[in-house]
């Protein structure tokens, strides 16, 4: 078999995600923050973002086989997020905890080699001598 076969991954997100909308859960994704995803970077913790992929949240919702594609509003603004499917790392029911894990990507050599972003607003810790 010459071709390489497809990523399953799509396949099980599209399925978990009908799961919980037919069950009338709330499907939330686990997504492995860098530079290829964009989401809001101030609601990002340890790398990581959980976002709501329901219906009701999103807006023109898109669940590809390459990336996932929505708008939501985040602290009442309207935002584009892209999601390249292989940073998709969990998807489950918020209800109950019900899902699927998936291994996170490879992190890029460039990645390796850089500092932590800091996040809008804050500043890096720093010590102060108090006499």
């Amino acid at each position: 078999m010459d071709a390489e076969l497809p990523s399953t991954r799509p396949y099980l997100i599209r399925a978990m995600h009908e799961w919980c909308t037919d069950g009338g859960f709330t499907p939330d994704i686990v997504v492995a923050v860098d530079e290829h995803v964009q989401v809001p970077r101030e609601y990002v913790r340890d790398g990581q973002i959980v976002l709501n992929v329901g219906y009701e949240a999103t807006g023109g919702l898109v669940l590809g086989n390459d990336e996932i594609r929505f708008k939501a509003r985040f602290g009442g603004v309207a935002r584009e997020v892209v999601v390249p499917v292989d940073h998709v790392i969990a998807i489950y029911a918020r209800e109950n905890g019900q899902g699927m894990a998936f291994p996170a990507p490879e992190p890029s050599a460039a990645e390796d080699d850089r500092e932590p972003p800091v996040p809008p607003g804050s500043k890096r810790p720093a010590l102060k001598r108090i006499k």
